[in-house]
Formats: structure tokens, sequence, C-alpha cells
């Protein structure tokens, strides 16, 4: 026995059956209604709720600046604590309903949060390469010791100097068995404590890969 077709329409060569939530969203754009659709409202209801869980990494010292109500608070705090899948699932869901209740200067400031916190991240990251690549460039390149301290004077030249020295004796010989696996070669004491004086030089003088001293990747 034959299935009685459904009623409907085509638009831009895709059927549109009478009834369905296109259907309705269709006549409300023909009518100009300004009411949001079905559709908007569930992708407006999954960007919250994903805004919820990127809550959960947020640092508690951008969190304390939200000033969220007490019961997202607690339901935040609990869905860090559950570890099982379908128990998070739940709770993330409970977490979307809450965020959906918040005022839209609320959301601001949580999305505002959120970008500190990725800035903060970037940032970080950043610093690193650039210790990373002036540590590498000191003990490579003789010239790069005089480089340094013409971009930070304020640093001790003497310690700077022993450091250097000392990485360079302790540098391991070139091992391509552990190179072919992937492995790093295992440094010696000076060569870790250059990276966190030059780590702390840099965070202490604000210096970004923008400055006028920049370390070369040679």
């Amino acid at each position: 026995m034959s299935r009685k077709p459904k009623k409907g329409y085509y638009v831009r060569g895709h059927f549109v059956a009478e009834g369905s939530e296109l259907d309705l969203e269709l006549k409300r754009e023909l009518k100009g209604s300004d009411e949001p659709s079905k559709t908007d409202l569930k992708r407006e209801s999954a960007e919250l709720q994903a805004l919820g869980e990127e809550l959960l990494a947020l640092r508690a010292d951008l969190m304390a600046r939200l000033q969220l109500s007490d019961k997202l608070t607690e339901a935040l705090a609990e869905a860090r604590r559950i570890s099982n899948f379908e128990g998070k699932r739940r709770q993330m869901q409970f977490i979307g309903k809450l965020m959906r209740q918040l005022d839209p200067e609320a959301i601001a400031a949580v999305r505002a949060a959120l970008d500190e916190q990725r800035l903060g991240s970037a940032r970080d990251t950043l610093a690193l390469h650039q210790a990373e690549q002036w540590r590498d460039r000191l003990i490579a390149q003789e010239e790069a010791f005089s480089d340094w301290m013409q971009a930070f004077p304020g640093t001790d030249s003497q310690q700077l100097r022993a450091l250097v020295r000392q990485a360079r004796k302790d540098a391991p010989a070139p091992d391509r068995a552990a190179e072919s696996k992937g492995l790093a070669p295992r440094q010696g004491r000076a060569y870790r404590e250059l990276f966190q004086l030059v780590k702390a030089q840099l965070g202490a003088t604000g210096s970004t890969a923008n400055d006028d001293q920049e370390p070369s990747d040679e």
C-alpha cells in the first residue's frame, strides 16, 4: 500500500513539509515577524551551554568578577566534581538552562572574562617561546651576549656569562639514535637556570616579540 504523500512545497529545490519547523520559520519570515524562530532559539541555547562549559576552566580571580548567581556558581562547582559522562552531560544541560537566565550584560561579562584568559595564555606561550629563542641564541652565538646586555642592561652580566659558559660545556654530544626517536637530549643544570634567568628578565621588562631587540631564529 503506497504511503500518502506529504503536503508541502519546494524552496530552492528542497521540499518543505507543511507544519514542519522550516515551514513555520519561512511563514514567519513572510509575515515579517521579529520573534526568534525555534532554530534561532536552539542555536542560542547551544551557544550559551558551550559558554557555560568554558566557564569550568575560568580562573578563580576572573570568576569572582562575574558576580554570578549562587545557583549557577554551585552548578559549575558540581560539574567540576562529576566524572561520570552521563551525569556530566545532564549537569551541563542544567548549566545551559541557568545561562539562558542571565541578562545580556552578564553574558557579555562572561565572554569578556574568557577572552581575557585566552589572551593571557597566548602571552604566556609567546614569552616561553621568546625565552627559548634567547637561551638557544646565547649558547650558540658569541655576539648574542652583547645583544642581550644591550637590550636588557639590568641583567647580572657575570651570572649570565657564567651560565652561558657552563651550558656550553654541559651540552650533550649528538645522539642520532635518540633524535630518530624524537627524544630531546638531556640538558644540564646551567641550561635550565639560563632559561629561568632569561624568562624572568623578559617578564620583568614586559618584552614582546615586537621589541626592537628581537632574537633571531638562526
